[in-house]
């Protein structure tokens, strides 16, 4: 049985659906006030069915449009390690960190005398 917090954002997500089309049927959609009852109608079955959906996808029945998690659990993990038979190559030591040579000043100082 579905929950009354999803059952009345179902309802209340298709009556401002009929009111758009109340509007509709009777012509005054043409008008400003109808233009913008319509908007308004539009946001409210929005909402509505906004949370409609949240409550589907906290009970589990939207699992399958999660991409992620599906394919997450139709692929098995392979944890085997490959042994390589080659031995490894000898590397050059590295240089110590203060090896750089010493900065010449480019300019002699010339001795006033």
């Amino acid at each position: 049985m579905l929950p009354m917090m999803l059952v009345i954002s179902i309802v209340m997500g298709i009556v401002p659906l009929l009111g758009i089309a109340w509007t509709i049927a009777t012509g005054t959609v043409t008008t400003v006030d109808g233009l913008f009852m319509s908007l308004i109608l539009l946001t409210l079955s929005a909402v509505f069915f906004l949370n409609a959906l949240w409550e589907l996808r906290d009970r589990g029945a939207l699992a399958f449009l999660d991409k992620k998690k599906v394919a997450a659990a139709a692929t098995p993990k392979v944890t085997t390690q490959v042994a390589t038979k080659e031995t490894p190559k000898a590397t050059a030591p590295a240089a110590p960190a203060n090896a750089a040579p010493p900065i010449k000043d480019p300019k002699p100082e010339e001795s006033e005398g």
